[in-house]
């Protein structure tokens, strides 16, 4: 079901869609965005950046996500190449530099560490210095590149007592709340399954699975609770996907396989959920989102941009409009301009879990989660069953 909405660029017909309604969808509590915008930090935080250009580099522009919040000083950036840390130094406004993180660390003794680099392979080890040092951490997504490295990440924060917060944004949009509210009150009626669909780009399958997927599957969660279990099937050019035809990704966030996924979950209140990720000659990336349908009506919310588009819903049982029904967006209350606005309401919201003593919008466990997901895939298509959670095999 995802891309039944119409898509932002596309030519609507009136047979479809006879009135677009662009009125603005006003929940009670759904403004998360907004509230965090207006968010003070009642001390100062002294944080470190750790980039690392040419290898997984300053990730989707988390050496920004500090500038402007009051009572945060960017004390330093860390990046191995001299030319590309002169250049973070200089975007972040941080006040020195280092060549090795760890020395960064031990120096200047941060409240916060940003972990930077869209690579995973030094993920454990990163984290790991921050813990050791009392930081909490604000880190690219995906969590780790496997689920043995996830489950290690979750025990070295929560041991140190250190908070996480990983970067998957969508749940930083109001509108994200929002929809979930209009769920949640009942305006879609009882929840009956959910559809979801990777970015489906040249990386269709198998890397889509943990890269872009991870944002779905977390969505997915958000909306729905904790999985009880996976049954699935991948295939590469048609042919059934074994250990041996696994192989590395373009970038190190783990072993991939396939070109064609698909996965059925079961959440609580027997509610399915669907992932699906296929490689074909369309590679706009416009399916890509999570779709809820319920028995009043269904919910596009769209991820193929940062910040992300405004949802849609028809209130229609039938999930389409066949009774003169209209798609209508769930606007934004405050919405970030940029894709740094966005990674900064991130690092507020960690801030604010910080200074209130509750977990961050996006946790190390929720992080852990989306590569559980990813991982019990391949599991299942290996044995040919159902893969319950949690998973057993956390090592392959």
């Amino acid at each position: 079901m995802a891309g039944i909405a119409p898509r932002r660029g596309a030519r609507v017909s009136a047979r479809i869609v006879p009135m677009l309604v662009e009125r603005r969808t006003l929940i009670a509590g759904g403004a998360p965005a907004a509230l965090r915008a207006q968010f003070q930090p009642a001390r100062k935080h002294r944080v470190v950046i750790i980039g690392h250009t040419g290898r997984g580099n300053y990730g989707h522009g988390w050496e920004m996500s500090w500038i402007g919040i009051p009572n945060v000083e960017v004390a330093a950036v860390a990046d191995p190449d001299d030319e590309g840390r002169t250049a973070a130094r200089r975007r972040c406004g941080a006040g020195r530099d280092y060549r090795d993180y760890r020395e960064m660390i031990a120096r200047e003794k941060p409240d916060i560490v940003t972990i930077c680099p869209r690579w995973c392979d030094q993920r454990v080890e990163m984290v790991t210095a921050a813990a050791a040092a009392g930081a909490h951490i604000l880190v690219e997504k995906p969590l780790a590149q496997s689920l043995q490295d996830a489950d290690a990440i979750v025990r070295v924060t929560e041991t140190a007592g250190v908070k996480v917060q990983v970067g998957h944004t969508a749940r930083a949009m109001d509108v994200t709340a929002r929809t979930r509210d209009l769920l949640r009150s009942g305006q879609l009626g009882r929840l009956l399954e959910i559809r979801a669909r990777g970015k489906e780009d040249r990386r269709a399958g198998g890397e889509d699975l943990i890269v872009l997927g991870s944002h779905c599957f977390d969505l997915m969660r958000y909306f729905a609770g904790d999985p009880l279990w996976v049954f699935a099937h991948v295939s590469e050019k048609g042919r059934e996907v074994d250990s041996g035809m696994m192989r590395q990704a373009g970038e190190p966030v783990g072993a991939v396989g396939g070109d064609n996924i698909a996965a059925m979950y079961l959440f609580p209140h027997g509610v399915h959920g669907y992932f699906s990720s296929m490689l074909s000659e369309d590679r706009s990336g416009r399916r890509f989102g999570v779709t809820l349908a319920g028995t009043k009506g269904i919910a596009f919310v769209p991820l193929s941009a940062v910040p992300g588009e405004e949802p849609w819903i028809l209130r229609s049982p039938a999930w389409v409009p066949e009774k003169g029904e209209s798609w209508e967006r769930i606007r934004y209350g405050a919405r970030p301009a940029t894709r740094e606005e966005t990674n900064r309401l991130m690092a507020l919201d960690l801030l604010q879990a910080i200074e209130g003593h509750r977990e961050p919008l996006c946790s190390a466990r929720d992080g852990r989660w989306t590569v559980e997901m990813a991982a019990a895939v391949y599991q299942s298509q290996q044995s040919g069953t159902r893969a319950p959670f949690p998973l057993r095999n956390r090592t392959s």
